[in-house]
């Protein structure tokens, strides 16, 4: 780690306390680079938003890829002061950057009631074992639209 990632994860952090002040959400901030220069960031808007999905990694991963006009980060390093739950996990890995380095474990979350372990659980668990009912419905309709995906000549792939 160099001088460099360490103001990164600075500014990662002081984003998360910034976020907590402002009673925004979760204590939490991201940060996103490119060419060694701050192109995003985010603290968590959750509950100041009524949007669970406003994690701070997310947050800073929208403004990122929409000021880069693109849906990955390939060229990015993401600082977050937290490591990600399984949400911003399946985010970043979308997104794909070069990089990520994070502050406070998963453990240290729990420590503070940020328990993501149940999630963790939850994906392990054959579907009919979840807490929350899952039920397969139009699955005929459904795979028209995939068929016609797979034929559509003029798609983006990703």
């Amino acid at each position: 780690m160099t001088e460099r990632d360490e103001f990164f994860m600075k500014r990662a952090i002081a984003l998360a306390e910034e976020g907590m002040n402002a009673n925004a959400g979760g204590p939490f901030g991201a940060v996103v680079v490119k060419d060694d220069e701050i192109i995003a960031e985010g603290y968590n808007r959750v509950t100041s938003t009524n949007d669970p999905t406003a994690h701070a990694e997310v947050v800073a991963i929208r403004e990122a890829c929409k000021k880069l006009n693109n849906f990955e980060l390939t060229d990015c390093t993401i600082y977050t002061s937290c490591e990600p739950c399984p949400m911003c996990l399946g985010a970043i890995y979308w997104t794909r950057p070069k990089m990520v380095y994070f502050g406070c474990n998963r453990e240290d979350a729990a420590a503070i009631q940020f328990d993501d372990q149940f999630i963790y659980d939850e994906i392990d668990k054959d579907i009919d074992g979840r807490q929350i009912k899952f039920v397969q419905l139009a699955r005929k309709d459904a795979l028209e639209v995939f068929n016609a995906w797979d034929a559509k000549q003029d798609k983006k792939e990703y």
